[in-house]
């Protein structure tokens, strides 16, 4: 019948947890306003605008000398290179420590690589660079080592979670009919859980182009170090055609990273 609302779905009700989480979160972002000392006056103030423009200006005109483009050319492929290996890296040992941590090994592993997982990735890349800076020594080594070890903690925990959320329908009618564990997983859960997989490390690989290119700063290679290096000289000029190398690049994988998912998701 038109107008007839009793057979419309009851909303549930909103318990008083939820109302006093929510009051909580308001409360604190009130007192991070009211404690940080925010000076928005002097940052929009005439003097620190002009002292803006001033150093903008000293980046104009990006560095185009054919020997320099060369070396950001190389330091691009090394970044790159950084990124990717880092990334492959993860993804192999992010699947296999997601296989205990998805408790499939029982309880107690599950705890344990989780709590692994949680330490790899709890440590930003920089730091992992830092430490690994003294045992490895300079350059794109470190940080490859860097990025793969933080992004273990990522992938396998996001890995593990695909695996514990997979339908566990197609996996238990092959061991009924007589697959081993083994044989069930590769062929059943496996391949329902390995396009979403695939796409979590290309969205990791994305995060990691950027990661590398910071890392450069404490001296693992690539584009970042030449960044560091140049603006420690106030050689503006260069450090500006290594920023629109920085952005050309990302921008690159980002749209690369965008064609594959759509492919695997046809």
């Amino acid at each position: 019948m038109k107008g007839d609302t009793s057979m419309l779905p009851v909303a549930p009700p909103v318990r008083w947890s939820t109302w006093a989480l929510l009051a909580g979160l308001v409360l604190l972002v009130v007192a991070s306003f009211a404690t940080l000392p925010l000076k928005w006056g002097e940052f929009f103030s005439a003097d620190a605008v002009r002292t803006s423009a001033d150093f903008l200006h000293g980046f104009a005109p990006p560095e185009l000398a054919p020997a320099f483009l060369i070396k950001v050319g190389i330091a691009t492929f090394e970044t790159l290179a950084m990124s990717a290996i880092g990334t492959v890296i993860a993804a192999l040992l992010g699947a296999l420590l997601a296989l205990p941590a998805s408790g499939r090994f029982g309880k107690l592993a599950r705890n344990a690589t989780r709590a692994v997982l949680n330490v790899l990735r709890s440590i930003p890349e920089l730091v992992w660079a830092s430490i690994l800076l003294i045992a490895a020594g300079l350059g794109p080594f470190a940080g490859t080592l860097a990025l793969a070890l933080h992004t273990v903690g990522v992938l396998g925990r996001l890995f593990a979670d695909a695996f514990e959320n997979c339908p566990p329908l197609p996996a238990a009618t092959l061991r009924i009919n007589g697959a081993r564990p083994a044989e069930a997983f590769l062929y059943a859960t496996l391949p329902q859980c390995g396009p979403q997989m695939m796409s979590y490390t290309l969205y990791r690989w994305e995060n990691n182009i950027r990661a590398a290119a910071i890392l450069g700063v404490v001296g693992a290679g690539g584009l970042g170090q030449m960044l560091k290096y140049h603006l420690s000289l106030f050689q503006m000029q260069s450090a500006a055609t290594v920023i629109v190398a920085m952005l050309l690049m990302v921008a690159a994988v980002d749209g690369l990273s965008y064609v594959l998912r759509r492919a695997m998701t046809r």
